[in-house]
């Protein structure tokens, strides 16, 4: 039987984390991901766990503590947010390159400047190309069951990379929610022990890790990065269908909902997905076909699966929490529109709103306005404006 519990998004994430139980978190505050190692401290203090908790002295040295961790053997866990992750920038890259599959809870806050300690996603959209697999959450029940899953995934011997699992700040992690949570010992045998091949602590086979690897090795390690990047797809949809099998929870690469005879359809990531699918029911209701896709997997981007599910729309609206300047489009955006054209999709007329930058409140009538787009352009076929903003005051 789950155990039906309420926890903030951040609780849950920390719970997670005790069921796992990992041998070493090293972690600094930030907010809105503080508590996150706060409710940890707690069950290391209180004998519930016996990770070796490291309260280090900044965010750079929170992931240098993990990396040496991961890499001498054990399984190592952080949190962090905004500037936090931004002062592990280095470091995300080593833990990589090294094939370390350390797990970050990444509660997403806007990147400063200026200083802003509310949502959006430009902290992890930074971070997208750094190597790490990035899984993101609508709710505090998907931020603990991603969680759960991201050890799995990411010490999968076909992937050996660290994973980030992103959460809105405030809007989940401060949420308290109802949930069900797994029984402590099926949590253990889901997971399992981490048993590397290869470890710095091992004498019968001694290793270097980061080691000086110039232009005669070095682009064959990134295309072996790469390839491990590709495995990762596969590989989260078998611990997915799992972990499906184990709480009844179903977990794709993406989500679709409402799609069934829609016309138009809205991509969005996390919390603002939830928002989104509520104006969906009441389109529904007065007979507007519309849809919501809500992407789970970011990295790697799943481009077939992705093409062909939006091929059958006739008008996409996707909605970036964060801004690329690019002059083109946010970074979401420009992937979805990359893969259609890929995969030679070229039927939907495509547009892109950024929105909540700074954590800018997203409301119904704001969704509204972007369903209301997309139905416009599905009756004339035509599209005024591809590079849009929502909400803000011009």
């Amino acid at each position: 039987m789950a155990i039906r519990e309420r926890l903030s998004g951040n609780e849950a994430m920390a719970v997670a984390m005790k069921q796992i139980n990992p041998d070493v978190v090293a972690a600094f505050p930030i907010t809105p991901s503080t508590e996150v190692p706060q409710y940890f401290s707690t069950f290391v203090a209180n004998g519930q766990v016996d990770t070796e908790f490291v309260p280090v002295e900044s965010e750079h040295s929170a992931m240098s503590a993990c990396i040496g961790a991961q890499a001498a053997g054990g399984r190592a866990m952080t949190a962090t947010s905004a500037n936090g992750l931004a002062l592990m920038w280095e470091c995300l890259y080593i833990a990589s390159c090294s094939r370390l599959p350390i797990v970050l809870a990444c509660v997403n806050r806007t990147l400063s400047g200026p200083l802003n300690i509310h949502n959006d996603h430009s902290d992890s959209m930074g971070a997208r190309d750094s190597g790490w697999i990035q899984i993101y959450s609508e709710n505090c029940q998907e931020a603990y069951d991603n969680m759960l899953m991201a050890n799995r995934i990411g010490e999968h011997p076909d992937v050996l990379l660290p994973v980030m699992v992103c959460q809105d700040g405030f809007i989940t992690s401060h949420a308290i929610e109802n949930l069900d949570l797994v029984e402590d010992d099926k949590v253990k045998a889901f997971v399992g022990e981490y048993n590397p091949e290869e470890y710095l602590l091992n004498k019968e086979n001694p290793i270097a890790v980061g080691p000086l690897d110039h232009f005669t090795h070095c682009f064959e390690h990134k295309r072996q990065q790469a390839q491990a990047m590709m495995n990762a797809k596969k590989v989260v949809l078998e611990v997915s269908a799992e972990f499906a099998k184990l709480t009844g929870r179903s977990y794709g690469l993406f989500e679709e909902y409402n799609a069934e005879g829609a016309e138009a359809c809205v991509v969005v990531l996390n919390s603002t997905a939830g928002t989104a699918k509520f104006v969906a029911d009441q389109y529904k209701a007065q007979g507007k076909k519309v849809a919501v896709l809500k992407p789970r997997l970011f990295r790697p981007f799943p481009v077939d699966e992705i093409a062909e599910a939006l091929a059958k729309y006739k008008a996409i609206a996707i909605m970036d929490k964060a801004e690329s300047f690019n002059a083109a489009g946010g970074p979401l955006f420009t992937d979805v529109t990359s893969a259609l054209y890929a995969k030679s999709v070229f039927g939907p007329k495509v547009i892109n709103y950024i929105y909540g930058l700074g954590g800018r409140d997203v409301k119904t009538d704001d969704i509204e306005v972007v369903f209301n787009k997309t139905l416009e352009i599905v009756a004339t076929g035509k599209v005024d404006s591809v590079y849009n903003y929502l909400g803000v005051r011009e």
